[in-house]
């Protein structure tokens, strides 16, 4: 099928692109990559009146380091970030998860921003950038605005994101020295979305897990991050249990196979980190 019809712009600045999609925001959307967004209008589950380009925006393309944090523009392709072209905040952790996103010619077109702002629940970004305590950086009517990714990922293709708002970035704190990152990913086919994604970071300040995939948003495993802070060298058996209290109403506890598969994501990811 091919898409409805539609306008396309592409701004020249950023306070433009906020202007047209504040202007019209039921009419609009915001197109970087369009790895999700033309699939979707090409099967016509969603049509839009305009679509404002802001690839091309240099607010958007800025990438920078300093010693507690690195930052990465909206716009940044999953390529990019794969390739080394962006800063990462240690260990390669970026370029480890972007790696790992469909196959190479959606990863030279997708965008990490347009990852997050899509919202899809096993989507690798979300996962990722939770699990690496980052903080969007928003621009809209109302000026610019920080939240963590933890608070504006807030279910199924939902965001905080209010009509006009755009991601112009994420700011990453670097991992601290002997962090320890683990990744564990199980597609059904390649450049499907993950059945489940796990990402484990120990020795930050504490241990933090994110599962994706798992339900209607990404998960932060609490109970199994406490006790990877607690006893860093715990059993699989206590590691378990924990998860099984963290999944208690996220998952169809009947679902046998799909808590299999997340206590393996989970435990592979830990073994993963302890290893590295």
């Amino acid at each position: 099928m091919k898409p409805a019809r539609f306008e396309y712009v592409r701004p020249a600045r950023l306070d433009e692109a906020v202007r047209l999609v504040a202007g019209a925001p039921d009419e609009t959307a915001v197109i970087a990559g369009g790895q999700s967004l033309l699939p979707i209008l090409a099967l016509r589950l969603t049509r839009v009146g305009c679509l404002v380009d802001v690839s091309r925006l240099d607010e958007l393309a800025r990438c920078d380091a300093s010693a507690r944090h690195v930052t990465i523009g909206a716009a940044t392709t999953h390529a990019a970030i794969e390739d080394g072209l962006a800063p990462d905040p240690g260990q390669g952790v970026m370029r480890r998860i972007a790696a790992r996103i469909a196959y190479r010619a959606v990863r030279n077109q997708g965008t990490i921003g347009g990852s997050v702002a899509l919202a899809d629940p096993a989507a690798d970004w979300p996962a990722g950038l939770i699990a690496l305590r980052a903080t969007a950086i928003i621009a809209g009517p109302q000026g610019g605005r920080r939240e963590p990714v933890a608070g504006l990922v807030r279910g199924t293709y939902m965001t905080s994101l209010t009509p006009g708002e755009i991601i112009v970035g994420f700011e990453v704190p670097v991992l601290a020295d002997g962090a320890r990152v683990g990744i564990s990913k199980v597609v059904k086919k390649t450049g499907a979305f993950a059945m489940s994604l796990a990402i484990v970071v120990l020795g930050d300040g504490g241990a933090r897990v994110a599962l994706a995939g798992a339900g209607g948003r990404v998960l932060s495993l609490a109970g199994v991050g406490e006790v990877l802070t607690t006893w860093p060298d715990a059993s699989g058996e206590r590691l378990e249990a924990a998860l099984a209290e963290d999944l208690v109403g996220e998952i169809d506890v009947a679902d046998a196979y799909a808590a299999r598969l997340h206590r393996a994501t989970v435990m592979q990811a830990v073994a993963e980190a302890r290893a590295r």
